[in-house]
């Protein structure tokens, strides 16, 4: 039995990596961007790679793949039930709507003539979304039918950028603004740099344009709840609204008392988790009428401080409360070295 990990610097191989070292689990590192790849993979049994929104080219081609893998018999984390819907807002809304899940209404059109037809009869707020994007980028708020309407020309038009330079820079200026920091003050300052130097991914990356994204805006959540699922266990931590905002998410002010998670929050994130056969999942949550609703998902999520690692322990299955230090990624490999090795058997 041997196991293949994509590396990638301030990824999850970080912790795969010294996992399989310390607990002599044979392992090779492997390059999923290499032609061979899968002739690489001959002597494993299976691939663990996290791919996330920062490697754009992993867009081209990581779900070919694991499919591919997958119809040989290799074991991939993660899995194509796990990711094929992840950065895909659209592919969640399928998703959710199609296995009865408590989904925030969302509309999408492909038809200039449907959304402005749409726009005549909808109530509004709506918050607008491009199907990717992370952080609470790519997402504002419409309140009124004129602002709806300059957005279907702009979606039937010239489009958005996939990347928009001026949304991260403030995104990063309120990063500084926060937590006053060298780091946040160097991001901040590269954000203004890049404003005249594309990223590789602005260069590369399309316009989304041919469709248009509004979800319902649920007024009077002054924070989320994000829930994560890693087999059978479930963390989570509350993400306070940003001020004079209404999105959570990045505002790098949350809490970690597991009293403050609504218990219907974990039973849904389980089950739905279950539907999905995902190995694991994010989960962010929001009341609406005072029931747990979900806004997006996602197969991966943030390691370090404001994340699920500081997390002072986990439910199971049960809703049982276990006090203990909470290592996501840890489980994650736990999880898939003992898939690998019931195949072995």
């Amino acid at each position: 039995m041997k196991l293949a990990i994509h590396q990638r610097i301030g990824s999850f191989s970080d912790r795969w990596i010294p996992y399989c070292e310390e607990n002599n689990v044979p392992f090779k590192i492997v390059n999923c961007y290499d032609s061979d790849i899968i002739s690489q993979l001959d002597d494993c049994m299976g691939l663990m790679w996290h791919w996330d929104l920062t490697d754009f080219e992993s867009a081209l081609f990581v779900r070919q793949l694991t499919c591919s893998l997958e119809l040989i018999g290799k074991k991939v984390f993660p899995n194509i039930n796990t990711a094929w819907h992840y950065e895909d807002k659209i592919g969640q809304k399928y998703l959710m709507e199609a296995i009865d899940a408590p989904f925030v209404l969302t509309n999408v059109f492909y038809s200039k003539l449907d959304a402005l037809k749409w726009i005549e009869t909808a109530s509004f707020p709506k918050v607008f979304k491009l199907r990717n994007g992370a952080g609470s980028s790519n997402v504002r708020i419409v309140r009124n039918k004129f602002k709806a309407r300059k957005l279907v020309n702009r979606a039937f038009g010239n489009g958005f950028p996939n990347v928009s330079p001026i949304g991260r820079l403030r995104e990063r200026f309120y990063n500084l603004k926060n937590k006053r920091n060298f780091l946040a003050f160097k991001l901040a300052i590269g954000g203004l740099a890049r404003l005249l130097i594309p990223t590789k991914a602005e260069k590369f990356s399309h316009k989304e344009k041919g469709y248009i994204y509004f979800q319902d805006f649920i007024s009077n959540n002054k924070f989320d709840t994000r829930v994560v699922v890693v087999g059978d266990r479930c963390y989570s931590y509350r993400r306070l609204v940003r001020k004079e905002d209404f999105r959570a998410s990045g505002s790098g002010n949350y809490m970690f008392d597991p009293k403050l998670t609504d218990k219907r929050m974990i039973e849904i994130a389980f089950d739905v988790t279950a539907k999905l056969g995902a190995q694991s999942m994010a989960f962010d949550f929001i009341l609406d009428n005072g029931n747990p609703v979900i806004v997006e998902i996602s197969y991966c999520f943030c390691m370090g401080t404001n994340s699920a690692d500081e997390c002072p322990g986990n439910w199971d299955r049960n809703l049982i409360w276990h006090e203990e230090e909470i290592k996501p990624q840890i489980y994650m490999i736990e999880n898939f070295v003992k898939s690998l090795m019931v195949r072995h058997e």
